[in-house]
């Protein structure tokens, strides 16, 4: 079974992206800020985030390693002070999978080679908070646990898994209203990425939907080249997915499959919802060289230098507008963009450091 590298990752990107930007400095290593933008360091790969509710404190998904050579963590950043603490670590779930929670075959907590990627935070039907939690550490699966506490203290507690699809590496994830929740497959774990590289910017994944009823099912509409970040409207019918490969953000109609519209977004990866639900915020990379991603890929302190911007996109009208422009120090690399009040929360791929940008008025 093979699995990609980032760089693997980015030979495939190259063909589908911008022009590159001029030659790379090193890594950025001050922690500093500049301008309106100021560094959080002390994390490793903050590659995702979402809100909790009160908006005292954030999860961060820090990020292991696709191929899952490489463990990461569950972290709480709070906003008044930054300070970061870990609220899950692989092998620290013990006993057995809760009814309801996942699927019921689940093996068992992840082991300790826990590595999480994508996430998403919603409230059940039974009114508790679940994290669904992407993670390739020992098994491609959805993780989900139980979210509780208030303001800036908060824990968290496995309750069960779903095991990913046959031969699917995952990305992202996001809950669906009335339960389940749907998952980009962004390419085979087994795929041999020589060829992939040849058939540059051919679809190489899908969305899944899952629920306990029926289990995983395709989505149609979905399949392109290097599936990523996915949302949903309020009322879980129409799907907004990144194609990383394809330089979009694709509206597509849950129940027919019907490709509504586009947006065109330079390699898009991770998309959150603006507080007053108006806007897409879509992190995209602005450089996909390998030589820049080997940059990223063997830090050793330090934030990623690659260009990226974090793009609002209207979800009736599918236009865009560069709300954050990040072509420098303190940060790059961007993988998402959440925005808490009149801030814009900005982690990486690859890095020590979430990025806090102060909004400008409208």
């Amino acid at each position: 079974m093979r699995r990609a590298s980032p760089v693997a990752l980015a030979v495939l990107l190259l063909t589908a992206a911008p022009a590159a930007f001029a030659e790379l400095p090193g890594p950025f290593v001050a922690c500093e800020a500049v301008g309106p933008a100021r560094p959080v360091c002390g994390f490793q790969n903050p590659e995702d985030l979402a809100p909790l509710p009160g908006d005292e404190a954030l999860l961060v998904s820090e990020y292991g390693a696709i191929e899952g050579g490489k463990p990461g963590d569950l972290a709480l950043l709070v906003l008044a002070t930054d300070e970061r603490s870990v609220l899950f670590r692989g092998g620290d779930a013990k006993g057995a999978p809760q009814p309801g929670w996942g699927d019921p075959t689940c093996p068992g907590p992840p082991p300790a080679a826990f590595s999480p990627h994508g996430i998403d935070l919603a409230k059940r039907r039974d009114g508790k908070l679940q994290l669904l939690v992407v993670q390739h550490g020992g098994r491609e699966s959805i993780e989900f646990f139980e979210v509780t506490g208030s303001g800036s203290d908060w824990s968290l507690a496995w309750r069960g898994c779903v095991l990913a699809p046959v031969d699917a590496s995952l990305n992202e994830v996001v809950a669906l209203p009335g339960g389940g929740f749907l998952t980009s497959k962004m390419m085979s774990l087994s795929g041999n990425f020589e060829q992939l590289t040849e058939a540059a910017g051919e679809p190489s994944g899908e969305l899944y939907e899952w629920s306990a009823k029926a289990g995983f099912k395709k989505v149609p509409g979905t399949r392109g080249a290097l599936p990523n970040g996915v949302e949903v409207s309020p009322d879980g019918r129409t799907i907004f997915m990144n194609v990383s490969m394809g330089n979009e953000l694709r509206r597509v109609d849950r129940a027919s499959g019907k490709i509504e519209g586009r947006a065109e977004v330079p390699a898009p990866d991770n998309v959150t919802w603006s507080p007053d639900g108006k806007r897409l915020l879509v992190a995209s990379l602005r450089s996909l060289d390998p030589k820049d991603f080997a940059i990223c890929r063997n830090l050793e302190r330090g934030a990623c230098p690659l260009p990226f911007a974090i793009v609002a996109v209207d979800p009736v009208a599918l236009t865009t507008e560069d709300i954050y422009v990040g072509n420098g120090p303190p940060m790059g690399g961007g993988t998402v963009g959440l925005q808490v009040g009149d801030e814009l929360f900005i982690g990486s791929f690859a890095g020590d450091r979430v990025l806090r940008v102060k909004l400008s008025e409208p």
